[in-house]
């Protein structure tokens, strides 16, 4: 899979990919993941990729001619099943869509800055809108980390043990049962004897119990 990722501030980009899974995902040839500078593509003398928006609001949006050229140069070269743009009022993101994305085709993924981008651009090009929550963040390049970070982790070679992927919170629309490690005693805490029972079945119960009450605890509305 091909990750390209449209950002005025790339630098912020540069930390999340360089280490652990996204980093490893990569040396292994997994993903390739690139980030370009919107303002590359700026005819302005001065790389502006902003202006005033119509309508005297306050604020700056992102002007059509940068973003679209990036995106047109970019499909020169690549094929994407989707053009993401991270927004506040996109779709809310959630594990269901992160597994359709991780076994589509190579994605183009655009951050968001000021404003946000002429509503044009979400008209004519773009193909699917995200956000990562309720809330506002200065720029789009940390849910585009967030995003990433979900999708590489899915992608078949991107993790040593790719069957924990598939218990992780979420997958099941429940949360994640409890988990624990050695010694199994520490400081008079106890591990669940069940887990040192050895009879995979009734742990396999177990854990599927802890996962429906841990849900209907803290997300009641994963079960509607």
């Amino acid at each position: 899979m091909r990750i390209d990722i449209l950002s005025v501030v790339p630098s912020l980009l540069e930390s999340p990919f360089s280490d652990s899974i996204i980093k490893r995902a990569q040396d292994r040839k997994v993903v390739d993941i690139r980030v370009h500078n919107i303002r590359d593509w700026s005819k302005d003398k001065h790389k502006k990729i902003d202006d005033e928006p119509f309508g005297g609001i306050p604020g700056m949006v992102m002007t059509i001619q940068p973003v679209l050229d990036a995106i047109t140069d970019l499909q020169q070269t690549c094929t994407y099943s989707e053009i993401i743009y991270l927004t506040p009022d996109g779709e809310q993101l959630k594990q269901g869509r992160v597994n359709q994305l991780s076994i589509t085709g190579n994605l183009l993924i655009i951050c968001g800055h000021y404003k946000g981008i002429d509503q044009r651009l979400r008209d004519n090009v773009v193909t699917l809108e995200l956000s990562i929550g309720d809330y506002v963040l200065s720029g789009g390049e940390l849910a585009a980390a967030v995003l990433t970070d979900a999708v590489v982790r899915l992608l078949p070679g991107a993790i040593g043990d790719e069957q924990s992927a598939l218990t992780d919170s979420f997958q099941d629309m429940v949360l994640a049962p409890p988990v624990y490690t050695r010694p199994a005693n520490y400081n008079g805490w106890e591990v669940p004897e069940i887990l040192r029972s050895g009879d995979h079945a009734a742990i396999e119960k177990w854990m599927e119990e802890q996962a429906f009450q841990r849900t209907k605890t803290r997300r009641p509305d994963l079960l509607k």
